[in-house]
């Protein structure tokens, strides 16, 4: 699947020219499926997005889709109608994760095997790409196990990264050196939403990430949530995340996640900022 990649990296490589330093691309949107979120509408095409990254479709042992042999929760996604959604033009499609980070990593083969069946069911989404959705970071000392588990899944496959440890991009880049399977690409959670760190710091990380696993393989998940005082999350506003996007450039970006932290209003700021390429008041 290197051709894969080989395109991606030319398609990048031509947004990147046609929109220009001043302008970020939001390549798409992040949907964390639960059962309080099944129906996700927005209109996040204003802002250019045309591609979903759905997180999973099975979590915890309970299918959001149909002939799974798992436990279907009690409603599901109206899969037909959000395929016909200009969001969604495209999808990469997350398998099965858990809610829980240590229960995924202690899992990891069950959720592999689990995941592999699911992406054989048919779907009405148009899925350009699949998600395995265990979360990788630098304090996981047996992320490695993943790479012959990885090998089972289709192609084009992505998993996701963060650095919870703070431990530097060269640290983080050197350790999926190791064992990352080339043909798998990666997902470079921000950590802005948790101030984890400034967008300026998350952009080196991609940066060395691309210089490291090569530009086609990196794409960058911006977080679209802010602490609330007292507890839990909130949306960020317009200046808190307009800064956020300007810093990468160059990059394709996906928001996390659309449906719970980007309203209408915000996107509609969004969109009449003029820092988006494809973006329309």
């Amino acid at each position: 699947m290197q051709s894969f990649f080989l395109l991606a990296a030319l398609l990048t490589t031509l947004c990147a020219c046609s929109t220009g330093k001043d302008h970020a691309h939001v390549a798409g949107i992040v949907w964390q499926v639960d059962n309080e979120t099944l129906e996700p509408h927005g209109q996040w095409e204003r802002i250019g997005a045309t591609e979903m990254l759905i997180q999973w479709i099975a979590v915890d042992d309970v299918a959001f889709v149909e002939n799974s042999a798992m436990t279907r929760a009690p409603k599901l996604p109206n899969w037909e109608r959000i395929a016909r959604e200009p969001w969604a033009h495209a999808v990469i499609l997350g398998l099965a994760g858990r809610f829980d980070e240590k229960a995924a990593r202690a899992d990891i083969a069950n959720l592999a095997a689990v995941s592999a069946r699911l992406a054989k069911l048919p779907t009405s989404l148009n899925v350009v790409g699949w998600y395995f959705p265990v979360e990788i970071d630098p304090s996981w000392a047996e992320a490695a196990n993943l790479a012959p588990l990885l090998a089972n899944l289709p192609r084009p496959l992505w998993i996701s990264v963060y650095d919870g440890a703070n431990v530097g991009p060269d640290a983080l880049a050197n350790g999926l050196m190791k064992w990352l399977p080339p043909d798998v690409g990666v997902f470079f959670q921000d950590g802005v939403g948790v101030h984890a760190r400034e967008a300026s710091v998350a952009r080196h990380y991609a940066d060395v990430l691309s210089m490291r696993l090569g530009k086609n393989r990196v794409r960058i998940i911006a977080e679209a949530f802010r602490p609330k005082a007292g507890g839990g999350f909130r949306s960020a506003v317009l200046d808190e995340i307009k800064p956020q996007l300007l810093a990468y450039a160059g990059y394709q970006v996906y928001i996390f996640d659309g449906p719970h932290y980007l309203p209408d209003g915000l996107v509609a700021q969004l969109a009449k900022s003029g820092i988006l390429a494809g973006s329309k008041p």
